[in-house]
């Protein structure tokens, strides 16, 4: 999991490529009828992994079907407008993460090279 050398943000990274799963296959059933949006309680996924949960079981436990603001008449949950803010963020989220990840790395490699 990368804890020692990145603490939380390598489990964040994790939950964050995992919440973009959820998020894209909602968006790509959109159409489907019958199909129930769901996404990741991401806090509580991301808290379930620093108690030493692994990613599979804290994405598990938080995984949750979200609730319409206006249902449709097929009974499929995917509003497109939420699903893209919900996107949207979560890729921020993830290249900041990136970001903070790459940044550790370039530190320790300049404090191995003397720098």
């Amino acid at each position: 999991m990368g804890n020692s050398l990145f603490g939380i943000h390598g489990m964040a990274l994790e939950l964050r490529a995992q919440r973009l799963g959820v998020l894209t296959s909602n968006i790509a059933n959109a159409g489907t009828p019958g199909y129930k949006a769901r996404d990741i309680d991401f806090a509580g996924a991301l808290q379930a992994m620093s108690r030493g949960s692994g990613v599979a079981q804290a994405v598990g436990a938080a995984t949750q079907y979200r609730v319409p603001v206006m249902s449709s008449l097929d009974g499929n949950t995917v509003e497109m407008a939420t699903e893209q803010t919900a996107f949207a963020e979560n890729a921020i989220g993830y290249e900041a993460t990136l970001n903070m990840i790459q940044d550790r790395v370039t530190t320790i490699n300049r404090a191995l090279k003397g720098e």
